[in-house]
């Protein structure tokens, strides 16, 4: 008598697969994002339900919920979870916020900003990756996110017309350039990773009657991005 087990049928094989990344989104909020002092209610649901999964690139999708910078095309890399929740919880992101998102990359920061915000203009420098994350925000159901191929640190026609409640700069600069500043409505915020390597720090700046507020949140590592528009020194 043969003591083989029967083959799992393709919809049992589904189901134990989304149970698996269920679990793995739960003890990545529980190992990671909880240390890193993010506790708010609605970000926590909101990573526990996201599948982040669907968003990284299918030879590295087994990375989807370390604690790590999940690699991309063109050398760029999905920021680690615990700094896109931390960074989510410092927005405190309300339902009428425009964002502004300068490095989309695979889109899943951006289908975070979605949740919570009203509309996000996402801009990424490649023009396959931004069709990627496009592609892969649709299926998300994320119809408030538009995606857009070029350079977010640059002054162009297609957004730099608009004022923004929060712009996120997803990726390491030496400092946010002022046209960039400029776009901040009255009382938005900016948050950026600042600085290069080995000091880099995320940063809040927000807008003030006159003059912006800087203040350091978290040291944390990444990559540069690339094109960064060479400017003069400016204080706040």
């Amino acid at each position: 008598m043969s003591t083989e087990s029967p083959l799992t049928s393709p919809s049992e094989r589904t189901r134990d697969a989304s149970d698996s990344y269920a679990q793995m989104r739960r003890n990545m909020i529980s190992q990671q994002i909880r240390p890193w002092d993010v506790l708010e209610p609605r970000i926590l649901d909101l990573l526990e339900r996201h599948p982040r999964h669907m968003f990284v690139p299918p030879e590295h999708q087994a990375l989807a919920y370390v604690d790590m910078e999940v690699p991309l095309a063109h050398g760029q890399v999905m920021l680690a979870p615990k700094v896109e929740a931390r960074i989510l919880q410092e927005l405190d992101l309300r339902p009428e916020d425009d964002v502004f998102e300068v490095g989309t990359g695979s889109g899943y920061m951006a289908a975070l900003l979605g949740s919570f915000g009203q509309s996000v203009v996402s801009v990424e420098k490649y023009a396959d990756l931004a069709e990627y994350a496009q592609t892969h925000l649709a299926s998300a159901g994320a119809i408030n996110v538009t995606v857009m191929q070029g350079n977010g640190l640059l002054e162009d026609a297609r957004w730099s017309h608009r004022l923004f409640d929060v712009i996120v700069i997803s990726g390491g600069v030496l400092r946010p350039p002022e046209s960039l500043l400029a776009q901040l409505k009255p009382r938005g915020r900016m948050i950026a990773l600042i600085g290069q390597a080995p000091v880099m720090q995320a940063t809040l700046i927000e807008r003030l009657a006159g003059s912006y507020r800087e203040t350091g949140l978290f040291d944390t590592l990444t990559l540069p991005l690339e094109d960064q528009p060479v400017q003069p020194e400016f204080t706040f």
